[in-house]
């Protein structure tokens, strides 16, 4: 007796695949629709300009990750109610003074007290 060999490509585990996969991306894209932090980049501004009249809360973010706020430290655990407190004597917003060797993660943690305490406008600067 003579077998017949077999000579089409069974597509069945192919087609399993790309389901698992279409309802992989079905459930991931929801997720990678979260707005994020939305950033505005100045332009450039000129060194000798004025800034006088603009009344900023500046807030330092020390190079051993120490909060400053007019030279005083301030703890970090009562971030948010101190710049809610000042935050009334400087309503143009908040200007973050943040050393090179400071870390990210403090001053995300900055920005996040701020953002919680009603600040509606930050600014980061680099000292």
């Amino acid at each position: 007796m003579k077998r017949q060999t077999f000579n089409d490509i069974n597509i069945t585990p192919l087609t399993d695949i790309f389901l698992v996969l279409l309802i992989l991306m079905m459930v991931i894209a929801p997720i990678l629709d979260q707005q994020g932090l939305s950033l505005a980049v100045p332009e450039f501004v000129e060194q000798n300009q004025d800034n006088k009249d603009a009344k900023l809360l500046t807030v330092q973010v020390t190079s051993d990750n120490r909060y400053l706020i007019n030279d005083e430290q301030v703890d970090e655990f009562n971030l948010s109610e101190i710049i809610k407190s000042k935050m009334e004597a400087y309503p143009d917003g908040l200007l973050i003074q943040a050393s090179g060797e400071s870390s990210h993660q403090n001053v995300v943690k900055l920005m996040d007290n701020a953002r919680s305490a009603g600040v509606k406008s930050i600014s980061i600067v680099e000292l």
